[in-house]
């Protein structure tokens, strides 16, 4: 009996284990359904990412599963046809089937959702029953759907109470369903930032005007642009509050502009005082810009904007350096040498593309 006991504990503790609790860790992955073939399209593809992650010794892979009012997961709220086509295709829930994997590799997974934006999709579920009133907007005429387009993308509105009810139901169904994920990151909590005066929807002016008593929303007012920022932090709030219903001790992250003076300033989103406050557990920080010298000016803005940099997570633009693995390997570098939560390659899909960019992740003596 007792040798059948120290058999089983014996299992047990060489298993490998998803890491439970403390902060990110070095090198993690975004997985996005942009690249072809999607990796939730089959088992192989799935196989194959575990696979490179074990090789790369990655620690958190963000699996997107939401994006433009799509889901590759079943939904009610969000249109469900790229799961139901992903679903027939494996044979069984992909997504499932890549936690298991990646669990069983000591890889953690969290659900990667794309919240604000519809990207160019007109057809979106929540424009067939709300319409348009529920896009941001500046105060051009609109004589037509695609007048509401900003950088080629559809925005939600982040003061309207009907986004927020939907995009909580959208968590919802996800943390329902997925009992097994380590985390979940919200992705696009803000306002579009190319020109930053939108806001201008009949819900948000009226709850504008109540809550400050001002009839006229001036383009320049502090009060009306504190407003905004706070609308922001009220969305994620929400979803913080909706994860943490269902699971509270779920991990919880969200992204965060760069520059910081960009975030602040043009996309409404004070991400350092979600990570103050403890609204999240940390910051992915899209830190976007193929020169090294930008991507290290906006590691040292991040650092003296936050608190503990420990809580923020640096993305390295994979997807803007195909072709030049040796600035890919130096923004790495910075990376790894900033005392961040750790490294976020955005993207897989980059890293298949040019291989000398994986190395960089699997090869240890990639040198200088």
């Amino acid at each position: 009996m007792m040798r059948r006991l120290l058999f089983f504990l014996f299992l047990l503790f060489s298993l490998p284990f998803p890491a439970e609790g403390g902060g990110p860790g070095r090198d993690s992955l975004f997985v996005t359904v942009l690249q072809d073939p999607p990796v939730l399209s089959s088992r192989r593809q799935i196989e194959r990412l575990i696979d490179f992650s074990k090789q790369a010794q990655i620690d958190i892979l963000f699996v997107q599963i939401y994006r433009s009012n799509e889901a590759w997961f079943a939904s009610t709220i969000a249109d469900s046809s790229p799961y139901e086509a992903s679903l027939e295709l494996v044979g069984e829930d992909p997504l499932r089937l890549l936690i298991s994997k990646a669990h069983a590799a000591g890889i953690r997974v969290y659900a990667w959702l794309n919240c604000l934006s519809l990207g160019n999709n007109k057809n979106a579920r929540l424009l067939k029953k709300y319409g348009p009133d529920i896009l941001t907007r500046n105060l051009k005429d609109k004589a037509k759907i695609e007048d509401y387009k900003i950088d080629s993308q559809y925005f939600l509105e982040p003061g309207d109470l009907r986004v927020r009810r939907e995009l909580s139901g959208i968590v919802g169904e996800i943390l329902r369903a997925y009992p097994e994920l380590d985390g979940i990151l919200f992705d696009y909590v803000r306002y579009p930032d190319p020109q930053p005066d939108y806001g201008h929807t009949q819900m948000n002016r009226e709850r504008f005007q109540q809550a400050t008593g001002r009839r006229v929303v001036e383009k320049n007012d502090a009060a009306w642009k504190d407003w905004k920022r706070r609308q922001v932090t009220e969305v994620l709030e929400g979803l913080t509050a909706a994860a943490h219903a269902l699971r509270p001790q779920i991990r919880v992250a969200a992204t965060g502009c760069a520059p910081c003076v960009r975030a602040l300033e043009e996309a409404f989103q004070d991400w350092p005082s979600w990570l103050d406050q403890g609204l999240v557990d940390f910051v992915v920080f899209m830190s976007y810009s193929s020169d090294p010298e930008e991507f290290a000016g906006f590691i040292a803005g991040a650092k003296k904007e936050t608190q503990d940099l420990g809580k923020t997570m640096i993305a390295v633009p994979a997807y803007k350096l195909t072709g030049s693995a040796p600035t890919f390997g130096r923004q790495m570098r910075l990376c790894r040498e900033a005392d961040s939560g750790g490294c976020v390659v955005f993207h897989y899909g980059s890293l298949l593309e040019d291989p000398a960019l994986a190395r960089f992740l699997t090869d240890e003596d990639t040198g200088p």
